[in-house]
């Protein structure tokens, strides 16, 4: 399939034909679901949905705002912040590239963009709607979004769903797209200017001593940046070192009882930071976040799960001490087995810095210098 995806980049701009499109240099195609194909009309019944603040219990929070493209898709928030300036214990990901991911959240509990955006509309320190009712009632009550769902949908007032809601959202979120950055041209492009010197080193940094490439993939003909598995990198450890079983049988009793994963992980600290085990009450995955991407991760600070590293020199730190800040700190039993002291030098460090830099989109870059929508060069996608 040519980059269907891109149509909402055209139609944004009023072209009113659609030429076969590329995908963007460095990435595969989008995988599009077969029961959710994409449309012109259905992405931007999503980007409405997505920038709505009046789906919210203050009127004043929508996907947009811990997702904003100025930011990257990000808040630049260590933590987000919904409705009434409640906070949650979890930063937000970027939502560029989301299409890639096999599951969503940074604990992987959804297995789609369409699940996913179900949860923060109704989410206590999110959204803070009380059901999925209230959420369509407002969509309901509005005349133009009763027509554009029976135009995109074929549905009346009264038979709108979150079915519809969620695929909607999602066919937007699968416009948000972008490749083409230094390293593209530079791995895949051939073009051996496209990176400087001391980037050119990062990049031996991350395929060599610092074994960066081992969860931040890069393919023969396209990187993602990410395994889409899940590790313990040593983030949040302190957080509940010494309560890791009590915290474990805390949230077991609560999710048992009824509770909601995603109403648990971002209304109590302590059960944030048990990550993947959550989902799957295993273990050995407690502690285990989702490896997120590295692409345009130059604007999408501040870093980890929980906000909690300011800048990519701190991360690189982070892992250069072998998942901890400070090589004084406890080092948590949970720990994937990758994750142990790099011995970078300064220099190296800087290079690595560096070349992370060099997974920047040109197109992301001026979104967040001028928040004016882009075609982006290889794909017509507007991240």
């Amino acid at each position: 399939m040519k980059r269907l995806v891109s149509l909402y980049g055209l139609l944004i701009f009023g072209l009113s034909s659609i030429p076969a499109l590329s995908t963007p240099l460095g990435l595969p195609p989008v995988p599009i679901p077969t029961d959710n194909p994409q449309t012109p009309e259905k992405i931007q019944l999503g980007d409405k949905l997505f920038h709505d603040k009046r789906i919210s219990a203050d009127g004043k929070v929508s996907c947009s705002t811990c997702h904003e493209k100025s930011k990257a898709f990000t808040d630049h928030k260590r933590v987000s912040e919904g409705f009434n300036k409640l906070t949650g214990t979890r930063n937000a990901p970027t939502v560029i590239n989301s299409a890639y991911m096999k599951t969503l959240f940074l604990d992987g509990r959804e297995p789609d963009l369409e699940g996913q955006s179900t949860q923060p509309p109704v989410n206590p320190v999110e959204g803070g709607l009380p059901n999925h009712d209230a959420e369509l009632k407002i969509i309901r009550d509005d005349p133009d979004y009763v027509k554009a769902f029976k135009a995109v949908f074929g549905v009346v007032r009264e038979h709108i769903t979150m079915k519809e809601v969620s695929r909607a959202i999602a066919s937007f979120e699968r416009t948000i797209v972008a490749g083409d950055s230094p390293f593209d041209h530079y791995y895949y492009g051939g073009k051996k200017d496209a990176m400087n010197a001391a980037q050119i080193r990062g990049l031996k940094v991350f395929l060599e001593q610092g074994r960066c490439v081992s969860c931040h993939r890069i393919e023969q003909t396209q990187a993602l940046f990410m395994d889409n598995r899940f590790h313990n990198i040593g983030v949040g450890f302190k957080q509940i070192h010494g309560k890791e079983a009590e915290t474990a049988q805390a949230f077991l009793k609560a999710k048992h009882g009824g509770a909601d994963i995603d109403h648990a992980v971002l209304s109590n600290e302590n059960m944030s930071e048990i990550g993947r085990f959550a989902v799957t009450e295993n273990l050995t995955q407690v502690g285990a976040f989702k490896t997120s991407t590295l692409r345009n991760i130059e604007f999408t600070q501040p870093y980890m799960h929980d906000g909690s590293l300011k800048t990519l020199e701190d991360v690189v730190d982070f892992y250069n001490n072998g998942g901890r800040l400070k090589d004084t700190d406890p080092v948590s039993p949970f720990l994937s087995g990758g994750i142990r002291p790099l011995d970078l030098s300064d220099d190296q460090k800087k290079d690595l810095v560096a070349f992370l830099k060099a997974l920047t989109s040109p197109s992301v870059a001026k979104q967040v210098k001028d928040d004016v929508p882009l075609a982006n060069k290889d794909g017509g996608n507007t991240p």
